[in-house]
Formats: structure tokens, sequence, C-alpha cells
């Protein structure tokens, strides 16, 4: 009993990918480090210890998360639930969380408006105060600024005082805000005018008189009074005024836009005795929002800074505002959209109610048909499923019982591949002959070659012929296709190569691979289909010259490496088989002592990792390097347990050739 735990941490550590358990100990060792270290044993470790712990945190949480949705995802129930979720009720979560989202940024917009429109209003009201009063005084002879203690112009300022507070009248000011930058000036100008830290409602107009232009200012000062009057269906109202602020400012400092500014504490004014309403309902949350005006500085109506209107209201008193047009009607609008909505939940919990029930009926279903088969798993073919709707899964019931009826023609057509199987062993053992037995012996030459089928037969091709008593061809080609079709084709080519070379017998004083390559071409293309084709690599070494004369018919480049010199031979033509007349060119180099060949198949660079990533042409080469100190044989086997070890599994996916031969 005491070992069943040391069996179960056994099995789990079999389990985990090399991947997994360097993670594993990465984050324990860490653990370890941490909990030494808080005991007060100094161990010196680098920044990057608790970086390096993170990823391997990180790595074994995704593979934990992706080991559990395939534990908690085996069941179809689950599978439908978890997808009715995602495709029914998180889009109508994300929905009404951008409705909300919506309706949030929909109130802000118009509590700024609201705002924006009483300023507005107040600044209509200032300029029409001062234009009467400009045209009282023009009216009434020579102006000037005794003229605004007259009984008229003193009872027009005490009534409009009631709406604008602290409302002062200025004559001959204010005609720096009449001149804009690139215009004539104006005749009148109302707005926000800055000066210093204070903000001011001001309105100025000018008009001509017998004795000249008469310019009138009026203006209020932007008080906690004049706030209390703005907006009255909102909450408590606060006024921030700001200035240009320098790059080294960093105390209260906002961005708008591209330009930053600083907020003036002794400008900042809000209202006192307003309090924000009760809510109306539960739906009636506090809507916090910012608006920003814009004020002409003291300097003139080419600048300005933003003032930021910051204030605090509820929807039920903005709605109150904006169905104002509506009149009796409004609250029955309101109403209506709040039984709209209240109308789409009850659909959408009818709509989740009725999607269990249809998992239910589709999870009965699967789940008789999963007893039905582990009857069939123990040899009972006379197990059925009751077909209870005809729908598809009722379909898919018949077809099940369909198939049991019919597992003996099953079983005999699994005898006839067996047989099939046991003519593909022979036709193998067939194969392996015409490969050659033994490697012609060339002075100056050492010559290995590994070929592993993916199937029972090869459509790779490798072969060592001896061109006259002190030249050795070398041939390595890739069959178009895989099993029986590409072994009758490397037979046939094998056939064709042979019966030239021994044609020629080595009696040309000059190597022409390229001659022989394009006879080969011409002979595959007349006896084979359309669809068939071969790559090759037909080389010719010489012992007397030290030469490799090569043409390459489109198969993958072997490496040539001498020293740390790697060259692709490459120089030759397209495919062999698939067009007629095609013309091949030869390559030749001359080979240094010591000096490595390297021809492989595309079977060699094409396995892939658990992560999708080839094997390549990059890694292959690396491989080679590592051991090209070794025999020729011993490279060729390090070149496959290279690809096997990346690959990490028993199935090649294709076949694997690899030649090595190696100048003393």
């Amino acid at each position: 009993m005491t070992r069943r735990p040391f069996v179960y941490l056994r099995f789990f550590w079999r389990r985990l990918s090399r991947p997994d358990r360097i993670a594993l100990a990465v984050v324990l060792l860490y653990l370890l480090y941490r909990i030494v270290t808080r005991f007060g044993v100094a161990i010196p470790a680098g920044p990057f210890v608790g970086l390096l712990a993170f990823l391997a945190l990180a790595y074994l949480a995704v593979r934990l998360l992706a080991w559990a949705r395939g534990r908690l995802l085996w069941r179809l129930r689950n599978r439908l639930i978890v997808a009715y979720i995602f495709i029914a009720v998180v889009p109508v979560l994300l929905l009404l969380a951008m409705a909300a989202l919506s309706t949030y940024i929909l109130y802000w917009q118009l509590g700024a408006y609201i705002i924006y429109d009483d300023v507005q209003q107040r600044l209509g009201e200032l300029e029409h105060v001062g234009d009467a009063v400009l045209a009282t005084l023009i009216s009434g002879g020579p102006v000037s600024a005794e003229r605004f203690s007259t009984p008229g112009v003193t009872a027009m300022l005490e009534s409009a005082r009631r709406d604008l507070p602290n409302l002062q009248l200025e004559l001959n000011t204010g005609k720096e805000l009449l001149a804009r930058p690139g215009h004539a000036e104006s005749s009148s100008f109302r707005g926000l005018v800055q000066v210093q830290e204070k903000l001011w409602l001001r309105a100025v107009i000018s008009r001509p008189s017998p004795s000249g232009r008469v310019i009138v200012s009026a203006s209020v000062p932007v008080t906690p009074g004049l706030l209390e009057s703005l907006a009255p269906e909102m909450g408590p109202i606060r006024v921030n005024v700001t200035q240009s602020a320098e790059a080294s400012d960093s105390e209260s400092t906002v961005r708008i836009g591209v330009d930053r500014y600083k907020l003036l504490r002794g400008g900042a004014v809000a209202t006192r005795r307003r309090e924000l309403q009760k809510p109306a309902s539960w739906l009636d949350y506090a809507v916090e929002g910012v608006a920003r005006l814009d004020a002409v500085t003291s300097a003139g109506a080419d600048t300005s800074n933003p003032v930021l209107i910051s204030f605090v209201a509820r929807p039920s008193a903005l709605n109150h505002r904006l169905f104002s047009s509506l009149g009796e009607i409004a609250s029955a609008t309101i109403n209506a959209l709040f039984f709209i909505g209240v109308l789409f939940l009850m659909i959408e919990a009818a709509a989740l109610v009725a999607g269990i029930m249809l998992t239910r009926t589709i999870t009965h279903t699967v789940s008789e048909l999963y007893e039905a088969t582990q009857h069939v798993r123990r040899g009972d073919f006379t197990q059925r499923v009751r077909i209870q709707q005809k729908d598809q899964l009722g379909t898919l019931a018949e077809s099940f019982n369909s198939m049991t009826s019919s597992i003996s023609t099953l079983i005999e057509e699994q005898r006839q591949r067996q047989r099939l199987e046991n003519e593909l062993s022979i036709a193998r053992q067939v194969q392996e002959q015409l490969f050659p037995q033994s490697v012609p012996s060339i002075p100056g030459i050492e010559v290995e070659a590994i070929c592993r089928a993916a199937r029972m037969v090869s459509g790779d091709y490798y072969d060592f012929l001896r061109v006259g008593p002190s030249r050795l061809g070398l041939v390595i080609a890739d069959i178009s296709g895989k099993g029986i079709s590409a072994a009758l084709l490397m037979a046939n080519l094998q056939a064709a190569l042979r019966s030239q070379v021994l044609l020629d017998g080595g009696s040309s004083a000059v190597v022409d691979t390229a001659a022989t390559v394009k006879l080969l071409n011409r002979h595959l293309y007349i006896n084979t289909s359309d669809e068939r084709y071969a790559t090759l690599f037909y080389a010719v070494y010489d012992a007397e010259t030290l030469t490799l004369s090569y043409t390459n018919a489109g198969h993958l480049p072997p490496l040539y490496i001498a020293g740390d010199s790697v060259t692709k031979l490459d120089r030759g033509g397209t495919v062999v088989g698939l067009m007629d007349g095609v013309e091949y060119e030869q390559g030749s180099i001359q080979l240094e002592p010591g000096s490595l060949l390297v021809a492989y198949s595309d079977g060699l660079i094409e396995p892939e990792n658990v992560y999708g990533e080839e094997f390549g042409a990059k890694r292959l080469l690396e491989v080679a390097l590592r051991n090209r100190n070794g025999s020729p044989r011993g490279i060729a086997e390090a070149l496959m347990a290279g690809v096997e070890e990346w690959a990490s599994s028993p199935e090649q996916s294709d076949d694997m050739t690899v030649i090595v031969a190696r100048r003393k």
C-alpha cells in the first residue's frame, strides 16, 4: 500500500514530455530557492531566475489547461453545453455589456451637452444685456462711463443680475477679444475668458457712434452661485481651469490630445449646495462625466486653454431633460423600452432551457451508441441501438445497426487485406535485392548508404555503379507517389540506368552525366504515364582525376563539405520522366582530402516534431558537421538517429534515404 503513491508518481513522470519535465524541474527548484532564502540562507542568483521560473510556470499552465480541456470536454454533453454557452450566452452577455457601456457614454455625452447648452444660454443672455446697454448709451448722447448709473441702465442691470449674479459692465475694454489673426475685426465676441486663474463669462459688443466706435464689455465671474443655476437636473458640478504645462511639470497635469496642461488649484470652482438625487430605481446608477470647453486667455482671441467641467448625474434626471419634448408620453416610452428588455431576457432564458433539453436528447442517443460500441468491442455484434426519432441521430443509429449486421463482410475484407500484406512482404524482399548488396571498392573514397521505407516497399532508390576500373557512379532518386506504383517505377528506373551504364562501360575518356540523365528522362517519359516522374541525382567519381561529375535532376541538392565550406550540388535540370526533350547540364567539383558528400531524400528533412516544426536541411547539415570526423556509416546512422529523435514517432511519413561518401 505504501508503494502506490510512488507508482502514481512514476506513471505521471513517464507521461510528461521532455519540455514538461524541464519546466517542472525549474519551478520546483525555484520554490526550493524561495523556501531556503526565507530562512535567511543567502544564495546568489541573477535577476533572470524569477523570469525563467515565470516562463516555466506559464508553460505548465498552458499544458495543464490543454489537459483539463481534454478531460472535461471528453463527454459530448459537456461539449454541447460549452458550445451553447459560447454561441448563445457569451454573445448575449457581450451585447448587454456593450449596451450598458454605450448607454453610459450616451448619458455622459448628454450631460456634457446640457452643461454646454446652459453655458451658451448664459453667454447669449450676457450678449443680449451688453447689446441693449450699448444701444441705450449710443441713443442718449455722448457715451461715457457715468452713463452706466442712469436709471434705465441701472434697472436693466438689476433685472439681468437675477440670472447673471455679479454682472459687471465696462466701457471701451475687451477690444483684443474682437480681433482674430487673419480676419477683420469682429463686432461682437462671447465666450469663456481666463484671466490668470479666474474664469469669466464675457460678451464684448462694438458699435459705431457719432463720436466714434464704442465697445461695451459685459462679464460675469464663474462662481459657485453661477454654477448652482446651471443644469438643475444634475448633481454636483466642478470647474477646473488649466494652463499649458512644460514637460518637466509632473504635479496636477493632464494630457489633452498631444498637449499637456496643468490644473490650477486657485481656479477650481464647485457647487456647494447641490446633492446627487436619490436613485429612481435599482438601475438608476450615477453617471460621472467630464465636459470640455475652451477659454480664451486674457492675451487675446488667438490663444485658449481647455476648461474641464466634471459632473455627476442620474439617468432618470437626464431622461427628464432628454424626453421633455414628449411631454406625458415620456414615461410610457421609457417603460416600453424596459419591457422590451425584460422580454428579450425571457426569450434568452427560454432558449437556454430549450438548448438544455435538446442537449439531453442528443446525449441520450450518443450514450446508447457508446454502449453499443462497447458490445462490439467485446465481440458481440448482435447489439442494436433503439431508433427513437427520425432525425440525423436516428439515421446514425440506423447506420450503426447496419454496420454491425455487415461485420462479417468487414472481417472477410480484413482477411483479403492480410493476404495483400503478405504479397507486399514478398515484394519488399524482391525490392531489397534490387538495392546494391555491397559497395564497389574504388581507391580514395569510402561510401555508405541507408534506406528506410515508410511502407512495405520504398519509392526511394539509391545505387552504386562501377563505371570502368577507376570510376564509381552514385545514384539517389525519389519516385513520385508511394507504395507499389512507386516501387515499380523505381525498378524501371534502376533497370534503365544500369543498362545505360553497362552499354557505356566506362570506355569514354570524358564523363558525361548530363547525357546519361537525358537518355534516362527519354526512357521514362516514353514508358510511364504522364503523372509519373522522379527526382534524380547522378554522379560519377573518377579516382584518377579526383573529380566528381554530377547532374541534379530536380533532386534536393546534396551537401559537399570541405573544411568549413559547404557547397550545394544543384546544377542539372528538372525532374526525369515528366517532359520530353529536356536538356541537362553537368557540374563538376574537385574533391579535397577528407571532404564529405551527403546526398539525401526529402523524407530526411520533412519529419515534424510535436510542435509541427520540420527537421529541415539546416538541422541535417548541423548533424553532419558534428559527426563529420566519423566513418561514413557512422555519419549516416547519426543522420537517421537525429531525424528519428526529432520526430519522436515510430511511424515514418515518407521514405528516408541517405548516401555518405568521404574522400580519403
